[in-house]
């Protein structure tokens, strides 16, 4: 009759001989697995963009989803995010696609936004967010280190300039032409960043309006689209307003239906700064 701790020892003995067994089988398998990094150096980088699929990049690289799933280690039928990075096995790049872009590196100081850095290096919060694998454009934190992307198509930085127009105290300047705002007491610049302004075919007004109200949050709507809980919203001329903006990162670019898109980390700053009657003046 064998002794508790034989049967103890005998059942333990089991096992961990069946975990061996179970891990030999996990290292065979993952072994058989295709690598990412394996076909990096015969292949491409693509960086995932908005509307982007699997099978939609497959198709524009002229591989199969099968293969480019294997490469990354992901199902035929994976989602992918905006800021991805996905190896395109044996291909050659495409003219005009977003790659992974190398550069100088930019240690994040108290008071910059991923909008205000891309602004100051002629980037794009986009193009930031891709080469530094960012899941959130109003996240950043002091000595941060950030890689400016130095292969990207972006515009020129657009240097401060002496605004034209003097309020004499605190006003907001938008400008079309570069997609930026700037926020100025008197003739002092204290504030610049990249926005979003309106569509061709849902223009941003221009002229000069003043700030008739404020909400902290609050759902907006129109023609086709509902958004809950738009944060840091001043409204400068009947629907128009400046606000925060958490469904895309394109800011340089023209993408709303007419508002002034911010970061919300950038509108919650300007929120906090400017007051009711504040000036906003818009141009080109």
């Amino acid at each position: 009759m064998k002794s508790c701790a034989n049967r103890g020892t005998g059942l333990l003995g089991r096992t961990w001989k069946g975990l061996a067994v179970l891990l030999c089988a996990v290292i065979l398998v993952w072994a058989s697995l295709p690598m990412a990094t394996a076909h990096a150096q015969d292949g491409v980088v693509y960086v995932v963009q908005p509307g982007d699929t699997l099978t939609g990049i497959a198709a524009r690289y002229g591989i199969s989803l099968a293969r480019l799933a294997a490469a990354n280690g992901l199902r035929w039928n994976a989602w992918v995010y905006v800021g991805q990075r996905l190896i395109i096995p044996g291909a050659a790049p495409i003219p005009g696609a977003p790659s992974v872009p190398s550069g100088s590196t930019y240690v994040v100081q108290r008071g910059d936004t991923l909008s205000s850095i891309a602004l100051r290096y002629g980037t794009t919060v986009a193009a930031l967010m891709a080469a530094n694998r960012l899941a959130n454009p109003n996240f950043i934190y002091v000595g941060q280190r950030l890689v400016i992307p130095s292969s990207v198509a972006a515009p020129t930085p657009v240097p401060p300039t002496p605004p034209v127009a003097d309020y004499g105290g605190k006003w907001i300047d938008v400008d079309l032409t570069h997609q930026v705002l700037r926020a100025y007491a008197g003739q002092t610049l204290v504030f610049q960043t990249l926005v979003s302004t309106g569509l061709p075919a849902t223009p941003t007004v221009m002229g000069t309006y003043r700030i008739y109200a404020k909400y902290v949050s609050a759902p907006m709507s129109g023609p086709g689209y509902y958004l809950p809980n738009v944060p840091y919203i001043m409204y400068f001329y009947r629907g128009y307003a400046l606000h925060g903006t958490y469904w895309h990162s394109n800011f340089g670019r023209p993408m709303s239906h007419g508002c002034v898109n911010l970061s919300v980390a950038d509108a919650e700053w300007l929120f906090n700064w400017a007051e009711v009657g504040t000036p906003v003046v818009v141009h080109y």
